[in-house]
């Protein structure tokens, strides 16, 4: 709480009104999204390349300590920690839409001192649910497998898709993943992008941000959905293709924000 209240004391806490927004919103944000990685391929780029290093390096840890069945929860809860981590793309969208200069020296350069305590406060909130995926799905595997590590990893693969201990690990991890990120959707789909642009405190931003969800839910599901499913495009050729699909959805990210909240 000391954190907290260190972040939100003398600032701005009016909470701005949300819109509506539809089907024609989320497509218009992925093309905005697109476009601002055409205009700024490079520094993009560039930011975009620590996503499939991260991957990685998360997947090499895995197979080298014997945690291969937390592979899939350590790539996949990477991802609830990649509003936080897209700060940056939101300040070069925001700086593009302005009209002002933009490099990849400026991603971070532009951003207002007062706006580091709320970031890292959000920051510790997507990172305490992020561990706390790991812990689950850890759990969920003991309970199915018990402590044992799997012998190899095509074993653990095959004993996955072919047995029903493993059909239902992957449907209750599934399912549990799901609320995991429905939670962390509806907390940073506004939140982050809103510190980067305005001089509000953490619990304004997280507030609107669920605000925002309460008042479109379906469009915000399906968002998340079409998240999910380029982010599983980008993971699949050894997470590469996320130096592509994570800058793009980062800055549509922006544009969603900027969609939703008024002003």
């Amino acid at each position: 709480m000391t954190t907290l209240h260190a972040v939100t004391t003398g600032r701005d806490s009016a909470h701005p009104a949300v819109r509506d927004i539809g089907a024609e919103d989320l497509k218009a944000a992925l093309k905005l999204g697109l476009d601002d990685f055409l205009a700024m391929p490079t520094h993009v780029i560039f930011l975009g390349l620590i996503y499939p290093l991260v991957g990685v390096f998360l997947a090499m840890m895995a197979f080298g300590n014997d945690v291969v069945p937390m592979l899939f929860p350590l790539a996949s809860g990477f991802a609830l920690i990649g509003p936080f981590a897209a700060v940056g793309l939101y300040e070069l969208s925001r700086r593009r839409e302005a009209g002002l200069e933009t490099g990849w020296g400026l991603a971070f350069r532009g951003l207002r001192r007062s706006a580091v305590g709320a970031l890292g406060a959000v920051g510790l909130v997507l990172a305490a649910i992020f561990v706390a995926w790991l812990v689950a799905a850890q759990g969920i595997y003991t309970a199915l497998y018990g402590a044992a590590a799997p012998e190899t990893a095509l074993g653990f693969v095959a004993d996955v898709l072919t047995t029903p201990r493993g059909l239902a690990l992957m449907a209750v991890g599934n399912l549990v993943g799901f609320a995991f990120s429905l939670i962390v959707l509806a907390i940073s789909i506004v939140s982050v992008p809103m510190i980067v642009d305005r001089n509000v405190d953490c619990l304004t931003a997280i507030e609107t941000s669920l605000a925002a969800f309460r008042r479109n839910p379906f469009t915000l599901l399906s968002w998340g959905i079409v998240v999910a499913g380029l982010l599983v495009m980008g993971s699949l050729p050894l997470f590469i293709g996320l130096a592509v699909v994570m800058p793009i959805l980062g800055h549509a990210t922006w544009h969603l924000y900027r969609r939703l909240v008024v002003g």
